[in-house]
């Protein structure tokens, strides 16, 4: 028999571990889109239990359903309009008076609610205690204690999901909360006339209607109303305005939050003095006006550091390994034989694909630490020291949150600047991301780095060319919002989460989920590119009358200067020389504009092509020997600074729905890198000869 099915919905603020629940319930059998029209991410995933197969949908976390952002309004409209079996509120149980509020406007939806309290051993541990039952009844619905991270409690909120989907339906629950005399006085004369409105009523409710109009939500007065309707709310906003001297909004809010308040009150017991917690201490430190930043300027120096330190040998074994395949592959063709075929699998796939996997270490490392640092809860804070230097360039320390995601991928940057309500903000917000140094630049730095810098400065040279990309993108930000966005900043609540002891599984599925998306690009993307750029770099081929006479070396050098790639390289460098580069810097930077890890690629198939004995040099090597420091140093401040990514590009222009910004970004960036290059080895050449 076929089981029983139950489509749940997972709400929750962010940094409540709802995600950390929803991986926990669900295990590999997720599938992950974005919901239609928006690019909101939808994650969606199955468990099966007790005759019953659960569908979890993960909602976007938001600390409210107020449809001011585009994750509320998807969160709001999927329990209304695909009506859940039931919805469970992942609720940050350390932190109850702000994650209830979330709560009290589900309750009031009329949906058939469980409440998750997340983290309840963090609650014990600081001497608090939760009378479960009797808050139970007062929010009328099921608590569940639970603790994500370590899988505990989650038997338990299956079997109360099971019972909420298999009882009655529920009716409108909003009246648990009671606005006062005056503000139900208006529901109630506001309802009288919704009820006329019967498809409307039918699929939302009478009362939550009533509700949202006289919040003036207007997604809620967007649905074509009678002039009746809208006439008699006006009058409703009028007259609490008058009465309460704000907004119905502000009223409804201080109504819900001292709804919430004493309901913790009678529910929630401190039986230690807990004002004073180690999280707070470690805030006194951590957050302190003058140590904040220099502390998160070492730990950054630290993360760089150890990436090359602990990455350093794996990456020789892989370039071990890379040799050793190119060595057998070649044995298959008797010396004297070498085939097209023979090149383009050693030459073009293993010296290309190779040359970006052999930094796969330095990739793993780095989101291992970041993985670490957001699962503590430092990321947060991290943030938070940037508010007061965000808001002197016209932004707030929300915006650094999609930025810190820009060390990972811009993509991902990009989308997470939803966050962020006002428009000028988050475009400024966009425009820069691209100058936080992602994992695919890792891998341009991670061959420069050793190649012209002693080992003592590596972490130094890695730490301060991802500062040079913070400095410019707060200076770009700072001039965007001085001219093409102006206006006020708007202000918000920067919300930080209590410290955790990161998981294992919640670190190893952050680095896994990153470094498969890296290496899935290298045998996807990189696998292309390197096989075009390889054949650009092959033909066509001279002809042999014009290589007599000629040894190995120069006949390498005859055959890419002839190369399709060898005649753009040519063709650009009068325009790049200035900046310390060549024909074959030059066609890396057009390969890099698909994905930045072709560049390394690039110059790994440049370098193996021709070779003219298996014990080459290794690719650091030969970079050593054509460029100096100087150089070097020019090759990763241009591959900082210049265009995206077309992938990038693109979501740009999704984001901002124009391809005039995506273009303005991208040409912007690229005269930026060139003008910063062009001053910085032109002043360099001074010093260094």
């Amino acid at each position: 028999m076929k089981n029983k099915q139950i489509t749940v919905a997972l709400a929750g603020n962010p940094n409540s571990g709802k995600t950390t629940m929803f991986n926990a319930l669900t295990g590999a059998r997720q599938h992950i889109g974005n919901y239609p029209g928006v690019t909101v991410e939808k994650k969606e995933g199955l468990r099966n239990y007790q005759g019953y197969e659960i569908n979890f949908v993960d909602l976007p976390g938001t600390y409210s359903l107020t449809a001011y952002s585009i994750e509320e309004i998807v969160a709001r409209n999927f329990i209304l309009d695909k009506h859940p079996d039931v919805v469970v509120h992942v609720v940050d149980s350390s932190n109850l008076e702000r994650n209830l509020y979330l709560a009290t406007q589900l309750i009031e939806m009329g949906t058939k609610l469980v409440l998750a309290f997340n983290m309840s051993d963090v609650v014990k541990q600081r001497g608090c205690e939760i009378d479960y039952a009797k808050l139970s009844k007062l929010v009328h619905c099921p608590i569940v204690p639970t603790v994500g991270n370590k899988a505990k409690g989650l038997d338990e909120l299956l079997e109360v999901i099971v019972a909420a989907a298999d009882g009655p339906a529920l009716s409108e629950s909003g009246s648990i909360i009671h606005y006062g005399s005056e503000i139900e006085q208006e529901l109630e004369q506001i309802a009288a006339l919704v009820n006329q409105e019967h498809q409307l009523v039918k699929k939302y409710g009478t009362r939550w209607l009533a509700l949202k109009l006289l919040e003036q939500d207007k997604e809620v007065l967007d649905k074509g109303h009678t002039d009746e309707v809208i006439q008699a709310v006006a009058q409703s906003v009028e007259r609490i305005g008058k009465h309460f001297g704000d907004e119905p909004e502000i009223v409804v809010a201080d109504k819900r939050y001292g709804f919430i308040s004493g309901a913790c009150e009678e529910a929630v017991k401190n039986s230690v003095e807990n004002r004073h917690t180690a999280s707070d201490l470690a805030d006194k430190i951590i957050l302190n006006r003058v140590l904040g930043l220099p502390i998160f300027a070492v730990l950054m120096y630290a993360v760089f550091k150890l990436t090359f330190w602990l990455g350093g040998p794996p990456m020789d074994w892989i370039e071990i390994g890379k040799v050793w395949l190119a060595e057998v592959v070649t044995g298959f063709w008797p010396a004297g034989t070498e085939s097209v075929l023979q090149s383009l699998i050693v030459d073009g796939i293993i010296g290309g694909v190779g040359g970006v996997i052999i930094f796969l270490p330095n990739i793993i490392l780095l989101f291992l630490a970041i993985a670490i640092l957001e699962d503590s809860g430092y990321m947060a804070r991290a943030a938070f020291l940037m508010d007061r230097i965000m808001h002197k360039i016209g932004l707030h320390g929300k915006s650094f949150i999609p930025m810190l995601i820009g060390f990972g991928c811009s993509i991902p940057a990009m989308m997470g600047t939803r966050i962020l309500e006002n428009r000028r903000s988050r475009f400024t917000t966009l425009m820069v991301i691209p100058l936080m140094s992602c994992g695919a630049r890792l891998t341009i730095y991670a061959l420069i780095i050793p190649a012209f810098f002693a080992a003592k400065w590596h972490g130094l040279m890695m730490w301060l060319i991802y500062m040079i990309g913070v400095v410019l993108a707060i200076m770009c930000a700072k001039l965007l919002r001085s001219t093409l966005f102006k206006g006020e900043t708007v202000p918000f609540v920067m919300e930080l989460p209590p410290y955790r002891v990161p998981t294992l599984r919640g670190i190893l599925t952050h680095m896994w989920e990153r470094s498969w998306l890296y290496l899935k690009k290298a045998g996807t993307v990189i696998l292309i590119i390197s096989i075009l750029l390889w054949a650009a770099t092959t033909y066509p081929k001279p002809n042999e009358s014009a290589l007599t006479g000629l040894d190995a070396r120069q006949v390498q050098e005859a055959e890419l200067n002839y190369s399709v790639a060898g005649r753009i390289g040519s063709a650009m460098e009068p325009a790049i020389r200035p900046l310390g580069f060549d024909r074959r810097i030059g066609t890396a930077l057009i390969g890099a504009l698909a994905a930045k890890e072709v560049f390394v690629a690039q110059m790994g198939i440049v370098y193996s092509i021709g070779e003219a004995d298996e014990d080459s040099d290794s690719l650091r090597a030969k970079l050593k020997e054509n460029y100096s420091p100087l150089q070097g140093f020019c090759i990763m401040l241009f591959c900082l600074i210049s265009a995206p990514c077309v992938a990038t590009v693109a979501v740009c222009k999704r984001e901002t729905g124009s391809w005039g910004w995506a273009f303005f970004q991208f040409f912007g960036l690229t005269a930026l890198a060139y003008v910063i290059t062009l001053a910085v080895y032109q002043i360099g050449s001074l010093f260094v000869g």
